[in-house]
Parts: C-alpha cells; structure tokens; sequence
C-alpha cells in the first residue's frame, strides 16, 4: 500500500483570514486534535507583520504552548530575515521546520509581496542559509501554479521557472499552489510534467484550493504523475489574503477520505480528524460571532 504524506495547513493557512480573535488556547487545542488524529506535519503558524495578518500574531505563544512530540514537525512560514529572527527566537528545542514562498506570476508577486519574483527570492536567500546553519527543515512554496488573480492562466515553463529559483536556494521540497482553485486535472498534469523536468515528484506536493470543486480531481492527477505528497486544511478553512476568489482549501478530511477509498495509506484515524474538523469550524463560528 503506497503511502500519502498529508501536510496540514489548518492552523495557518485555514485561519489567518478569521476576523474575530481566536485565542492561543483555541489554536493550541486545534493543533493538538490534528495531531493526536496522526497528522505529523502540521502548519501552526507564521512570522509575517501582525499589521497586514493579525490573527497570527501570536504564533510565538502558540509555539511555547505546544506539546512535541516524536515524529511530529510543526511548520512555520516565514517570509523574510526579520522573520526568521523572530521565529528563531521562539523555537527553543522543538521539532520546527520553516516554510517560504514565492510567486509563479509577476502580478500576484507584488500584489502579495510587492516585488518582483526575482527580488521575492533574493529577499529569501538569507532565510534559506540561517535555516540550514541551523538544522531547521525549509520547505517552498510556489503560489499561482495554474491561474493568477490578477493575469489569468499562468503556463507551466513559468511554474518550472519559479521552482527552479527556489531550489536554486537550497534542495528544498516544493508545494505547489492552486492559490484561486481554477485549475483542471489537464492543465494541473501538463505544469507537472514541466515540474518534473527539473525536480523529482518524491520532492513536490500539491496544495489544491475547491473553488471550483476540482480540487480531489487535481490531487488524483498529481498522484498518476507521482506525487504523493498533498497540503490541506481541516474543515476546508482558509484561503489567501491577497488573492480574490480563493476561499476554501481542500478539506483534510475529504482528501483522507479519498485517498482511503483508493487505496492509499495516511496513518490519520479517519474519525479523529472529523472531529478535529469540527472543532475548527466550530472555532471559527465562535470568532464570527465575537
């Protein structure tokens, strides 16, 4: 049986556009459910200004109230040096691993970061090095692998391009990003096979928003060409801040299932992730109403 690593990005990328407060305590119980569920990669936070995402302003204490355990990597975004810093003083003795990110679209790289793709990665370069002084895991992601909000249809050489940078950073795993959720099982193959040109699919996961409901169809194209390796929030919370019409991630507990049905294993005890799943949306509910 063919085993699918499933990387949660509930905590992070499911509620950093929330608007009520969330409290340490909530995020904290939420992560614990993911993981006694069997999740162990999951997304808990980042260091990005608490001006432009606010509700992940307390990553830090959330960091500090987290129980490690073994086999367990909890993930980080960190999107500049001052971040890294910031993060690097948090993580003590844990099981941390960074994640950054850039852009397959010039337009979407400065309406999220407001610089070009090229300066989005010089901007990293020191993130990449501090991490690997230290020993801390880094993973990429590359957003607008399909479409772009603000340019349309992005093509592949572009996808294949942006990895290309990142890898040129360090041998980094890649998650690749269907940021508004447009892309159809074609055209998510034909960015893969120009992925795969440049970088093996044992090193490349697929991070599918449901937008438009293709996202299992798309984790299905990705696992013919090799993949095994898929990002997803439970829930199906979440979505960017600065991309128009990209609510909902693939929901957890909705790519378990598949995946299940189809033969693959997880290690995630299915009933314990639909709990935690309601727990999340429950926590957001809550936030609505405060």
């Amino acid at each position: 049986m063919s085993f699918v690593t499933v990387h949660e990005v509930g905590p992070r990328d499911g509620l950093q556009n929330e608007p009520g407060v969330i409290s340490v305590s909530q995020k904290i119980a939420f992560i614990d459910a993911l993981r006694d569920a069997g999740l162990k990669r999951i997304e808990i936070g980042s260091f990005v200004s608490p001006k432009w995402v606010p509700q992940m302003a307390d990553t830090d204490a959330v960091m500090a109230g987290l129980k490690q355990m073994s086999g367990v990597q909890y993930d980080v975004l960190v999107p500049n040096k001052k971040g890294w810093d910031s993060f690097d003083a948090a993580r003590g003795q844990g099981n941390y691993g960074i994640a950054v990110f850039i852009a397959a679209s010039e337009g979407f790289s400065r309406a999220n970061l407001n610089c070009t793709i090229a300066e989005s990665v010089t901007r990293l370069a020191p993130v990449v090095a501090a991490a690997e002084a230290a020993g801390v895991p880094v993973r990429g992601y590359v957003s607008c692998v399909t479409d772009c909000p603000f340019v349309g249809e992005i093509a592949p050489a572009q996808v294949a391009q942006a990895v290309a940078l990142l890898r040129n950073l360090a041998p980094m795993p890649v998650s690749l990003g269907d940021t508004i959720g447009k892309g159809t099982p074609e055209r998510v193959a034909a960015m893969l096979d120009a992925v795969l040109d440049i970088m093996p699919a044992s090193d490349l996961a697929g991070h599918f928003h449901d937008t438009s409901g293709r996202a299992l169809d798309n984790v299905r194209a990705s696992l013919a060409k090799g993949l095994r390796a898929f990002d997803s929030a439970a829930g199906g919370l979440g979505g960017c801040p600065y991309a128009p019409g990209a609510p909902g991630n693939l929901a957890t507990e909705a790519l378990v299932a598949m995946l299940h049905a189809d033969g693959f294993d997880t290690g995630i005890d299915a009933e314990k992730l639909v709990a935690a799943a309601k727990m999340a949306k429950g926590m957001r509910n809550g936030a609505d109403q405060n």
